[in-house]
């Protein structure tokens, strides 16, 4: 399944180089929702609450008001999470917060699982060079993936897994890097990071692994259903 990624930065939806440089940006939310409005899930992040530089929740009500919306970026607490879902997301995504030092954070996450339930809860695990990273991508854990996932799998329904390596680039993703994961599992998984092309989602879809896409949708280097193809 292809969900498509929106990225929220002061105001704007953007699409960030491996979560640094900014490569696209637009104001013209209606028309993304317009362009989105037929897909059953769509990736709605916030990453000024990523980076605890501020938020966009009045753009992200309006989104998840519109939208079938799993909702990620500084979620910090059950209290904030709670939030997210009355403001109408589907679900919310967790990251740091999911994380000690160096270490998977198991208590924080039963009582995020205990408090929200498993079924609206999804874990990202980020990686880069092989190890789970944190805070915006900026902190590296010596922490694997595959190991991240076993420990987190009783909390949480499904895993994003998001290959920071390729993020933004259009080169393709790590294949061996989610098939370790999809193994390690028997959660739902669902891969981000450098996935262009309709031949890498149809691939992923095979391995029971959903994609999300951002920049090659918001280039025009991958059309949606409906808009040709790529």
């Amino acid at each position: 399944m292809l969900i498509p990624s929106i990225d929220l930065q002061a105001g704007r939806i953007v699409q960030l180089v491996q979560g640094e440089t900014l490569a696209v940006e637009t104001t013209s939310v209606d028309e993304w929702i317009g362009r989105f409005r037929s897909h059953a899930k769509v990736q709605l992040i916030d990453l000024d609450a990523a980076k605890e530089e501020g938020g966009n929740d009045a753009l992200v009500r309006t989104i998840c008001a519109q939208l079938p919306c799993r909702v990620g970026g500084g979620i910090r607490s059950v209290e904030r999470a709670r939030e997210l879902l009355d403001a109408g997301a589907t679900h919310v995504i967790l990251g740091s917060v999911l994380f000690g030092p160096g270490a998977v954070d198991v208590a924080i996450a039963e009582a995020f699982s205990a408090s929200l339930g498993v079924d609206r809860l999804i874990a990202a695990v980020d990686s880069r060079g092989g190890r789970v990273v944190i805070h915006g991508w900026r902190t590296r854990l010596d922490v694997t993936p595959v190991d991240a996932v076993r420990q987190l799998e009783p909390f949480v329904s499904e895993f994003l897994v998001t290959v920071v390596d390729r993020e933004g680039l259009m080169g393709g993703t790590d294949f061996a890097a989610i098939e370790a994961v999809r193994a390690a599992t028997s959660r739902r998984v669902t891969a981000a990071g450098g996935i262009t092309t309709r031949e890498e989602i149809d691939r992923l879809h095979e391995m029971r692994v959903d994609a999300v896409v951002g920049m090659a949708i918001y280039t025009g280097r991958l059309k949606l259903p409906g808009e040709g193809q790529s």
